[in-house]
C-alpha cells in the first residue's frame, strides 16, 4: 500500500496505472483533510532521523534496513501521544474495549 495526498502526479493516470500494474494499493487523503497525513508524516520525519541511509550500499541493505525499523517502530517503541504503548500495543488495546 502506498499512501498520499492528492497531488497532481499522485492522480496522473500513469503513475495510477504503474501501481495496479505493480499490485500496489494506493490510498489518498481526503481533499482539503492535511491532518490525514499526519501518523505517516510523523513516522517518516522519525524514520528519517533516526536512520543512516546513506551508510548503505544496496538497495537490499536500505530495505532491510527499513523493514526493520517499521518492526521496531510499532512493536519497541514506546509513544507519549498513544500513553506509551507501541503502536501494536495501542491497537490491541483498542481492539479489547467493549
Amino acid at each position: 500500500m502506498i499512501h498520499s495526498d492528492q497531488g497532481t502526479h499522485y492522480i496522473n493516470p500513469l503513475y495510477v496505472n504503474k501501481l495496479k500494474e505493480l499490485g500496489v494499493t494506493q490510498s489518498m487523503s481526503r481533499k482539503g483533510n492535511c491532518l490525514d497525513n499526519a501518523p505517516i508524516e510523523s513516522f517518516f520525519g522519525h524514520l528519517k532521523d533516526d536512520l543512516d541511509i546513506k551508510s548503505c550500499k544496496t538497495f537490499d541493505e536500505v530495505k532491510t534496513l527499513v523493514e526493520n525499523y517499521i518492526n521496531y517502530y510499532n512493536n519497541e517503541r514506546y509513544q507519549w501521544n498513544l500513553n506509551k504503548m507501541t503502536p501494536t500495543e495501542r491497537r490491541c488495546h483498542l481492539l479489547s474495549l467493549p
